[in-house]
């Protein structure tokens, strides 16, 4: 009867989420309070028992996985804030992009910029300058909407073929199930899909946009704060490949560099002090983050996501991939690939390469089935669970499409 109510609770939260506009209640009001209420709820019924350490440590064990992303998305948050608000993302326009570029072009250049970007970044800080791009060009709203669908899911699909790219896909690689190169064939069925997905999505695009070419003055404290920004982003994903410092870590050491910076190079004598840059950050968007997981974490408690492991017994292994791939978009990606992994279920390399391409790139089929999702959500003004449904069907022909072709490949390669 708990384990009913706990996911009642958990549903209660996505439907929430779901009618937003309708509730006119903020989706983070209503996910945090949800959250914090299943976790008291297994601690009363828990009332000082046996099993009442086991909550506490899983609780614990939530908190901290909470708190990692927290301290993440801040200090990549603030970089952004900052170069956003200096008008280095618009000086970056300026210089990559030509004065006039048929809607068309401009949306294929997102796809290819976003894709590329999510290689090298995490998929949180490249979400964060893929849409601040989009929207420093001032599109009206059914515009944008349509490069924000694109930009989630090419920055879900750029990270899924590298183990700095994507949680999930180093996970599965640690566990010894696929090779760095076998990771890399999923490149061009992934990046086919995006793109077959910007076909799509141009249909009906007419006219130009006019890329404006007013060049935003800049200091040498910007420059520098921008290679900073960039040097983080590298030193991440070497560190973490070499010595497994995890990416938290290196973000705030890359954030305590910029505030130095800022100090030392005379930004605060601007009357523009660098701390301030936090006070820029969507805290709306982390409270969401943290009610969400917490639910997760609760149905991770109580094993109701061990038990969609089931599938594996009904549906072949391709079969049952997909339909994970499709569940990620409602539940978080990290618990439901762990359980897989725990449950050591037998499956050929093949299957394995198509299992890491939908656990990665099926939470774009949802707005709130990734951080990608989430953090657009977040910027752009408008953008609702409702809004991003309508583009559904699309999304998932796109994803079966890219799913097919890791198949494919696999099959052809590895044969």
């Amino acid at each position: 009867m708990l384990d009913i109510l706990l996911i009642g609770i958990a549903i209660l939260a996505l439907v929430g989420v779901i009618f937003e506009e309708a509730l006119h209640i903020n989706k983070a009001k209503t996910t945090l309070f949800l959250g914090t209420l299943a976790w008291i709820i297994l601690f009363i019924d828990a009332n000082q028992g046996p099993e009442l350490a086991e909550i506490s440590e899983h609780l614990t064990e939530n908190i901290t996985e909470i708190s990692t992303l927290w301290l993440f998305l801040v200090a990549a948050m603030t970089f952004v804030a900052y170069l956003n608000r200096k008008g280095m993302i618009e000086n970056m326009l300026n210089i990559i992009m030509p004065a006039e570029i048929s809607l068309r072009k401009l949306i294929f250049f997102t796809a290819i910029f976003s894709f590329c970007f999510s290689s090298l970044a995490d998929n949180i800080t490249a979400t964060l300058v893929s849409i601040a791009m989009v929207l420093s060009l001032g599109l009206p709203f059914n515009q944008t909407m349509r490069f924000a669908v694109l930009v989630v899911f090419a920055v879900n699909s750029g990270g899924v073929s590298l183990i700095t790219g994507d949680v999930t896909t180093l996970m599965i690689f640690l566990d010894d199930k696929v090779t760095i190169t076998q990771l890399l064939l999923l490149i061009i069925p992934s990046l086919t899909a995006v793109l077959f997905l910007a076909s799509m999505l141009s249909i009906g695009l007419k006219g130009k946009v006019k890329i404006k070419k007013t060049r935003r003055e800049m200091r040498a404290v910007d420059y520098v704060i921008a290679g900073t920004f960039i040097s983080t982003i590298i030193l991440t994903l070497v560190a973490n490949v070499l010595f497994s410092i995890p990416p938290m870590l290196c973000f705030l050491s890359g954030m305590a560099v910029m505030f130095l910076v800022a100090t030392f190079m005379g930004e605060e004598e601007y009357e523009d002090p660098i701390l301030d840059y936090i006070r820029l950050i969507e805290f709306d968007t982390l409270l969401f983050f943290l009610g969400v997981l917490l639910l997760v974490g609760m149905l991770d408690h109580i094993h109701a996501l061990g038990a969609l492991l089931d599938i594996y017994n009904v549906l072949p292994a391709t079969g049952a991939n997909f339909v994970m791939g499709v569940l990620s978009s409602m539940i978080d990606n990290v618990p439901l690939t762990a359980a897989l992994l725990k449950a050591d279920i037998a499956m050929s390399t093949a299957e394995w390469m198509a299992f890491t391409y939908a656990v990665g790139v099926g939470g774009s089929l949802l707005i709130i089935g990734s951080s990608a999702g989430i953090v657009t959500m977040s910027k752009v003004s408008g953008l609702t669970f409702a809004k991003y449904a309508k583009f559904a069907l699309l999304l998932l022909v796109s994803y079966s499409l890219g799913f097919s072709l890791v198949l494919l490949m696999a099959h052809l390669v590895l044969n």
